[in-house]
């Protein structure tokens, strides 16, 4: 059955994957839209909601595209209002942000899922796969670019906070999944240039991540690399293909009727955690 999804926002992002994705179907209907700039909303052709709250009784499920601040506080609303909830990276600006979210989840008892885009990729599943079977100790990863420099993703969240927060979970999640859950790190770099984290895992093994948005020209694809006892194994982000919103919407929508799905909300604050503990070492 079709779940409707209301969205929130009308950025860059929302028109580029939110929006679109979401109406193309067919687990998904694009119920309708609240945004800040109802003009920038009503691009997308479905309903537009002048209160948050008339677009939650509108819908099922509620699709995030704002920045973290405001995902973490409309987020409680939606989950207190019985909305099943697809939510953007990071879960939140901050750590109690987050927590309030995460908890307000759990006490609804509403289903959520996390927009971490390389988790839906036939292609990144695969990898993951062949990582476990090469008895993997060590691991690297790199998301080097220069979105901060300019363009549509030089957001004010983004340039005061820098990658870290931004592409940071979703290298800490690719490593964590590949390697084992993270239970420690270590952060040196400055925030709004070079970032370097050193990751310890629960199995053992130690991995590395490389994080900067303020590069120019041309960037390299985003990157992971995993090395085991039995061999290596390596993937990029020109792998991710035109699989990935099709499939985290097929599995949203069997998430939204049925609960339970790995990368929730719960994920996204340990991911956040992780964060936070970067961040302040990094000051």
């Amino acid at each position: 059955m079709t779940v409707s999804v209301g969205l929130v926002g009308a950025g860059p992002w929302a028109e580029m994957v939110h929006a679109p994705m979401l109406a193309a179907g067919p687990n998904t209907r694009l119920a309708g839209v609240w945004a800040r700039r109802p003009e920038a909303a009503a691009r997308f052709g479905a309903p537009v909601f002048e209160r948050v709250e008339e677009l939650f009784d509108n819908c099922e499920a509620v699709a995030f595209s704002v920045p973290p601040a405001v995902q973490a506080e409309l987020g409680v609303r939606a989950a207190k209002a019985g909305k099943a909830l697809l939510l953007e990276k990071p879960l939140a600006a901050d750590l109690d942000g987050a927590r309030r979210l995460a908890e307000a989840v759990a006490e609804a008892g509403v289903a959520s899922q996390m927009v971490l885009t390389w988790r839906y990729s036939s292609a990144i599943r695969a990898f993951l796969a062949r990582v476990s079977a090469i008895e993997p100790f060590g691991g690297r990863a790199a998301n080097i670019s220069g979105a901060m420099l300019g363009g549509a993703f030089a957001t004010s969240w983004r340039l005061e906070r820098g990658a870290v927060l931004d592409v940071g979970p979703h290298m800490i999640d690719m490593l964590d999944a590949a390697l084992g859950r993270v239970v420690g790190v270590r952060a040196h770099g400055n925030p709004l240039g070079w970032v370097g984290l050193l990751l310890e895992h629960e199995s053992g093994a130690v991995s590395e991540a490389s994080l900067c948005m303020s590069v120019p020209g041309e960037s390299p694809p985003a990157s992971v690399e995993v090395y085991g006892r039995l061999g290596r194994e390596a993937v990029d982000g020109t792998r991710l293909g035109s699989d990935v919103f099709p499939q985290m919407l097929a599995e949203f929508a069997v998430t939204v009727r049925r609960g339970g799905h790995p990368l929730d909300a719960a994920h996204g604050l340990r991911l956040q955690e992780i964060i936070a503990a970067a961040e302040e070492q990094l000051g």
